[in-house]
């Protein structure tokens, strides 16, 4: 395997049953932990349920009222608004599109701090959503960089170049638990259009950091190293396997040490933890078992290109499908057994048993499109202590879906309003404007949480599946931070934040609409 010089960064893009998990109320992990109402994390706890069980204010009865509170607007580079927010001890965390993170008043949107990473990682940028635990905010960049931060003063604690591979970056969003950071790794490498770049040579990877010290406990790589193995038509140096990125968060049982996090699909080869869900013992890195869901799935986006067989050997034989497990596992209780479940791009939702990864249910919620996944759940799904919930991205339309934990079977389906790219900001841009889904859901007591393609943000009655409110983003934001900014697409990466009774939503991701501003942090309150 080549030694690859630089950094080369590519944009790519309850109850009971919730607290026995690990659910938001003791979402701090140890005494000493955050509020309940906190959202400290991705998932807003270790459990991966993405239910804010605390929350009373923001309720069935009363979210027709909730109303725009401020908004933080991004300076307008080209790089979408990525980085979900963290929500502790009254503070908001997260970085924005120009290589800056920022904690603010989470109240008001008033300025606390802002580091910038360019003063350890020139370039870097935030794309992953931060945690906050004992006193630290802990995140990655586009760079591979993972940093440790003061909570209070946002001074660095310790910053490190985590990535052994030039192209690989922090998708992944970190978890904390009992004195580890958890992360996974991810790449743009195959989406390099270069025939004659030597693909593929980045293999993805899960960490374990000292939270302290941000020193490597263990790595447990999800393929081989990379051999030379002949070259590609244009007479670059083929290299196989590699890929199996992680792109989203780990989830952790606490009960038990193990860790979960689903894998992506190669970029070269056949072989590796390609669109996995692994188990794996969180002090060791160990695996304790492993699910692969798709027999064959070798992709990049040279697949995409008819005239390209020579260099995507899937083409032919229907195995470059592009069908990873990016979205984050959820732990939940169902037939008195832990299960976790996981959905594909492929438009599946897996539930395994937690303990000994035994198939419980599927069930097909999308029909896969010609060429790619992206019809499927890109980003992760929500557990309320009664019903799974989660949503599909292109599969005309995007629909959200609430399941029965015990089968799968389907309780509600909603699909995207079809006035939504005919309403608002986006009947301005009929070629732009899609009725999908990118975000991972959220919920709270009774409500679940989805925005769309078609700039709105909307909020859910859980028991029907009826639309309770809905807020267009597709307009221009005066910033508490002054600077005037743009809503567009909800921003996949994440999904809403509920917290203390406000609402939370970065507007600005792929596919983006015209607009003279940078893109918006919104927050809604009562």
């Amino acid at each position: 395997m080549p030694v690859l010089k630089g950094k080369h960064r590519i944009s790519a893009g309850v109850g009971v049953v919730a607290l026995l998990l690990g659910g938001a109320a003791s979402a701090g992990g140890e005494p000493g932990g955050h509020r309940p109402g906190d959202w400290p994390t991705w998932t807003g706890d270790k459990s991966g349920s993405r239910f804010a069980s605390a929350e009373r204010r923001i309720a069935p009865w009363s979210v027709g009222k909730l109303k725009l509170k401020w908004a933080f607007a991004y300076p307008k580079n080209g790089f979408p608004a990525k980085s979900q927010p963290a929500v502790a001890d009254g503070g908001i965390y997260f970085g924005s599109p120009d290589g800056k993170f920022h904690a603010l008043d989470a109240r008001t949107g008033a300025t606390r701090w802002t580091f910038d990473l360019g003063t350890v990682n020139t370039g870097g940028v935030v794309i992953d959503g931060p945690t906050v635990a004992r006193g630290k905010v802990y995140f990655g960049d586009n760079g591979g960089f993972l940093y440790a931060l003061e909570q209070r003063t946002g001074r660095v604690v310790w910053a490190k170049d985590t990535e052994p591979h030039a192209s690989g970056m922090h998708t992944s969003s970190p978890v904390y638990h009992e004195g580890r950071i958890y992360v996974g790794a991810s790449s743009a490498e195959n989406i390099n259009p270069d025939r004659n770049y030597p693909c593929c040579t980045f293999r993805g990877h899960v960490d374990s950091f000292d939270a302290d010290t941000g020193n490597l406990a263990w790595r447990y790589f999800t393929t081989p190293e990379p051999q030379a193995v002949g070259t590609w038509p244009s007479g670059a140096t083929r290299y196989e396997p590699s890929g199996a990125g992680v792109w989203s968060s780990p989830v952790i049982d606490e009960r038990t040490d193990t860790l979960y996090v689903g894998t992506g699909n190669l970029y070269s080869g056949t072989t590796g933890d390609f669109d996995t869900l692994l188990a794996l013992d969180a002090r060791t890195g160990n695996a304790r078992w492993k699910q692969q869901v798709t027999k064959a799935d070798t992709w990049r986006l040279l697949c995409g290109f008819p005239d390209a067989e020579g260099y995507c050997p899937g083409q032919k034989d229907g195995t470059a499908l592009d069908y990873d497990l990016g979205a984050t596992p959820t732990l939940f209780r169902a037939n008195g057994r832990t299960m976790v479940g996981i959905g594909q791009k492929s438009g599946v939702y897996h539930v395994f048993d937690a303990k000994t990864g035994e198939v419980s249910w599927r069930r097909q919620l999308s029909t896969p499109m010609p060429g790619g996944g992206l019809s499927g759940i890109q980003w992760g799904s929500s557990f309320d202590g009664k019903r799974l919930y989660m949503a599909t991205y292109m599969a005309n339309p995007g629909t959200v879906f609430s399941l029965d934990p015990a089968n799968g079977d389907v309780v509600w389906q909603t699909p995207n309003p079809a006035d939504g790219c005919t309403t608002g900001g986006a009947a301005k841009h009929p070629r732009v404007c899609q009725l999908a889904h990118t975000p991972a859901v959220t919920t709270s007591p009774g409500l679940v949480y989805e925005g769309s393609n078609d700039g709105k943000m909307r909020i859910y009655d859980s028991t029907t599946g009826k639309v309770r409110w809905e807020f267009d983003t597709i307009r221009d934001f005066e910033g508490v931070n002054g600077l005037t900014g743009s809503g567009s697409s909800i921003s996949g990466n994440g999904g809403a934040v509920v917290a203390n009774g406000m609402l939370y939503v970065q507007s600005g991701y792929w596919p983006s609409y015209p607009s003279d501003h940078g893109n918006v942090l919104l927050a809604f309150g009562l």
